[in-house]
């Protein structure tokens, strides 16, 4: 088995959902802590918990420690990599 492909599907499974590509779109602005996340979404903790988990296992999302609160940031390097991904479909 070709495991580019699992990583591949990973990361684009992680993108396949409305809430996450709007978690997505505000990282898109700078870093984020869960508080702040939770502030402008219409959900609660525990289903925001479950979408960063899926985000942060893809790769799409970074987390640093400060303090008391995990501060969330894109990834931007794997963007990169899905855009040569997408490109190899499109010659």
């Amino acid at each position: 088995m070709d495991t580019r492909f699992i990583v591949q599907a990973r990361v684009f499974k992680a993108m396949s959902d409305e809430n996450r590509l709007r978690i997505l779109d505000y990282l898109r602005e700078g870093e984020y802590n869960a508080s702040q996340l939770l502030e402008r979404m219409d959900f609660g903790q525990s289903t925001l918990s479950h979408h960063m988990s899926i985000l942060t296992s893809a790769g799409v999302v970074t987390t640093r420690k400060n303090g008391k609160w995990t501060i969330y940031s894109l990834d931007k390097k794997v963007f990169d990599k899905m855009c040569s991904w997408m490109k190899v479909y499109s010659v």
